[in-house]
């Protein structure tokens, strides 16, 4: 009897890699199979390894499609290749572990193999875990947010990065925002970079107030958020040429700052971006060759807490840090300062929006009042699946009209 599980072996850089089910369909829609994955990122190997390569990487594997459900593993795999590089990472929860560092093609397609559509590294290079090299600034807008307004703020990130001396590369992020690198000089420390980070939100903010905020708290924000703590140790990000898990299989696409203006994120996917490279090569090629001092960044943040601008709110599984204000969301204060009701808590995102339907069928009165905005979608991450929660903020909504609290709908946790 023939065999019932079907391989398709590349050699890559020398290395015989097996793809195994090779026409399992990740992208239902846009009909991409694994195999087409891992093709993918051999076609664009050198900008990809440019961005996750020499790193350690967080596998985020998505083993029966975008429409399935998907899994974090910081673990690399116990059965490997003896090619496949690793690196023990310590994490503030205390925990250690081992996880992949591509340092090639093969690593890549293997990758690949395992259903990981992005690449999400960790902004420090396998040979100092300590010291990251890169300051990622994230553009990340709110419901209802344009394109359009995230290239005005995109500018204007251009313009502040250039006043303190430093080099931005833009890309887009897959989904819908906008993520800028910036090469550093390997002096600093994780908390050191974070600070840089935080104390450039706010001049962001400062310049263009209407359009961008570095408010932590969803139900204060407003326009872009630059989301700071994406450079607190343990965050990652999905990096250039990743693979996002959206129908048309869009990618993060390097571009050059002339590009902002005209390009459309749906433009790049994983069939346009390999004749992309082709074309053109790799926007960020140079990207290493202009390390970076943070140096005018923290003389920044030490100015804006003399000013009364201290710490601001780390991610909630963070231990409380010295200085840090109180880690409270403003509607579960004393006195809140926003009218929140939870709706829902579920394991699939799907799930947890068919619940906001049903809040909003019960409550057609106050549905009518929501804004884009209002509707507060949060992955929430565990140890290795994320879950979903969504709250609606009533600001909008005449106090008559206001639903009190309500049992969750679903609340499957």
């Amino acid at each position: 009897m023939p065999s019932r599980t079907e391989n398709e072996v590349l050699t890559v850089a020398g290395r015989d890699v097996a793809i195994s089910n090779p026409r399992k369909v990740l992208f239902p829609e846009a009909g991409h199979t694994k195999l087409d994955l891992a093709r993918y990122y051999l076609a664009v190997a050198d900008g990809a390894l440019r961005g996750a390569g020499g790193r350690p990487n967080v596998l985020v594997r998505y083993p029966n499609g975008i429409d399935g459900d998907f899994f974090y593993q910081k673990r690399a795999p116990q059965s490997r290749p003896d090619w496949i590089d690793v690196v023990t990472l310590s994490f503030p929860s205390g925990r250690t572990a081992e996880e992949v560092v591509p340092r090639d093609a093969a690593a890549l397609v293997w990758m690949a193999n395992l259903a990981c559509l992005e690449l999400h590294p960790h902004p420090v290079r396998g040979d100092d875990l300590d010291h990251p090299d890169e300051l990622r600034v994230d553009l990340d807008p709110v419901p209802g947010v344009e394109w359009r307004q995230l290239r005005e703020v995109a500018r204007v990130v251009q313009a502040a990065l250039a006043d303190v001396g430093l080099v931005g590369w833009p890309k887009t992020s897959g989904s819908r925002g906008i993520h800028v690198y910036v090469r550093i000089e390997r002096r600093w420390t994780f908390t050191d970079v974070r600070r840089a980070a935080l104390a450039f939100a706010r001049e962001v903010e400062r310049r263009a107030p209407a359009l961008a905020t570095s408010k932590w708290w969803k139900e204060e924000r407003h326009g872009v958020f630059l989301d700071y703590n994406q450079n607190a140790k343990d965050r990652t990000i999905a990096a250039a040429y990743s693979v996002r898990p959206r129908p048309d299989a869009r990618v993060s696409a390097p571009l050059a700052w002339t590009e902002i203006d005209d390009c459309d994120p749906a433009d790049f996917t994983l069939t346009t971006m390999p004749r992309r490279f082709e074309a053109i090569g790799d926007p960020h090629a140079d990207m290493d060759r202009h390390p970076c001092s943070l140096e005018p960044l923290l003389e920044l943040s030490a100015r804006q807490a003399r000013e009364g601008l201290g710490d601001a709110p780390w991610p909630p599984h963070y231990r409380k840090q010295t200085g840090e204000p109180a880690r409270v969301q403003p509607s579960r204060r004393r006195t809140p300062t926003r009218p929140l009701v939870e709706i829902a808590r579920a394991q699939k995102k799907s799930d947890a929006l068919a619940g906001l339907e049903r809040w909003k069928a019960r409550h057609p009165d106050a549905a009518a009042h929501l804004e884009p905005a209002d509707v507060l979608v949060d992955a929430m991450r565990g140890r290795f699946h994320t879950w979903t929660r969504i709250r609606v903020n009533l600001q909008h909504v005449p106090e008559a009209l206001r639903p009190p609290q309500e049992a969750l709908d679903p609340d499957d946790l």
